[in-house]
């Protein structure tokens, strides 16, 4: 995937960046570098992780930045870029070579998604849910045969997948599923709606979870690989949202529903367990999001306070400007700091689940707050949508609601704190 992605650049971006693309090459698998790294560089990219956030950056500027504000008015699904991005390895990133992806680490990924977020929020969203919700838990829980036929054809953008957990009913409570799975045969039999899907519409399968013992409730949760379109399955009307208006969000219903037997992820009752460890890396993605959306507002915001004029004096030059970005500046930074180590965690095998979880609260209340002041700064026309500083601010509210609430992820951090202090 390394050299696809060095030749599609090649193909598409002026001389300079192809000589980004030829320094990419040098990632190959990225394990050892996560090895090698500690917490203490935190505040300094590796060389080829810095070569990715930029190339990611200038394919933003050239094919997302240009078209996010019409693909947001037309709710219209970037079918082209999206592609692009799976010639690029960006759609499977941790993915290994020899299953198609990229093979890289969990931290290019963060700083890929969050370039391509700054450019279009939807974008990143398609591909977030494609990396870390539908391959992230066939990597780590699939077979062989399950891994060669749902996730190699799921790297190049030709297909996506999409994640399915969350109901009408259940909310954050991802163990009351009211979704059911009934062996019969050689296949498993589902009846249930899924809620909230992101890539619903576009995806061509999904990670769906089921209760197949109702008795042993979180613990009698399964996790099926359900092809789409498959008969027995249908979808909802397509979501009318309030942000990431490009990417398609709609009910999955399942009526009399038959998956082949062979198609369960895992083992019987480990759907809970998979769903869990799926939605922590999935934050780290989240976190990434919010963090491009929020760098868009302050760009946003410092270029019309350099150019706005008033009484004779650009206003970031008033010292009430002035203030607005630096408490916006320091909110960013920090997030990103904490993303960065969530997923450099992940890279070395450790625990991340309250890392991620830091992230994803921090990351996602800093792009409300910054979006909200770049507003603020642009006043009238923050609120036009001559200027992309509203759709910011739509976009970046999502990120504290989806793979878990800022209220969620402070349970998760409290009682992960107060464990590390024996209670």
């Amino acid at each position: 995937m390394a050299t696809i992605w060095s030749r599609s650049f090649a193909s598409t971006l002026t001389s300079p960046k192809n000589q980004v693309c030829s320094i990419l090459l040098r990632f190959g698998t990225g394990k050892c570098m996560a090895k090698r790294r500690s917490i203490s560089n935190l505040a300094k990219l590796p060389e080829t992780h810095e070569m990715l956030r930029q190339t990611c950056r200038d394919f933003a500027d050239k094919e997302l930045a240009p078209i996010a504000a019409s693909l947001d008015k037309e709710h219209k699904f970037p079918l082209e870029q999206v592609k692009k991005l799976g010639e690029l390895g960006l759609l499977s990133m941790e993915v290994p070579e020899s299953l198609g992806g990229s093979g890289l680490d969990y931290l290019a990924y963060a700083i890929a998604t969050e370039e391509i977020s700054r450019g279009c929020a939807s974008t990143g969203c398609i591909m977030s849910v494609n990396n870390s919700l539908y391959l992230g838990p066939l990597l780590k829980y699939g077979t062989d045969e399950q891994k060669k036929k749902w996730i190699t054809p799921f790297c190049s953008g030709e297909r996506l997948g999409c994640f399915a957990l969350s109901e009408p009913d259940n909310g954050s409570d991802a163990g009351a599923a009211k979704t059911t799975a009934k062996l019969e045969g050689d296949h498993w039999v589902l009846n249930g709606t899924k809620a909230w899907i992101t890539n619903g519409y576009e995806a061509e399968a999904a990670v769906v979870f089921a209760t197949t013992d109702k008795s042993l409730k979180h613990k009698g949760i399964s996790a099926f690989l359900v092809p789409k379109p498959t008969e027995g399955l249908s979808l909802g009307k397509k979501e009318d949202k309030l942000g990431i208006r490009a990417t398609s969000t709609c009910y999955l219903i399942f009526e009399n529903c038959h998956v082949p037997k062979e198609n369960l992820l895992g083992e019987p009752g480990f759907g809970f367990k998979i769903a869990m460890a799926t939605l922590d890396a999935g934050r780290i993605g989240i976190a990434a999001q919010a963090l491009g959306i929020a760098q868009a507002a302050l760009e946003c915001a410092i270029d019309y306070a350099q150019k706005r004029v008033a009484f004779n004096q650009p206003i970031s030059q008033f010292q009430g400007i002035q203030m607005k970005l630096a408490d916006m500046e320091v909110r960013l930074q920090s997030a990103r700091l904490l993303n960065w180590k969530a997923a450099m965690l992940k890279d070395a095998g450790e625990n991340f689940t309250k890392e991620a979880a830091m992230a994803k609260l921090a990351a996602s209340e800093a792009a409300t707050y910054i979006s909200h002041q770049c507003i603020q700064v642009l006043g009238g026309m923050g609120f036009v949508t001559d200027m992309p500083a509203e759709r910011y601010y739509r976009d970046a509210r999502i990120t504290e609601i989806y793979e878990g609430t800022s209220e969620v992820q402070r349970i998760v951090i409290a009682g992960k704190l107060l464990k590390e202090y024996g209670q």
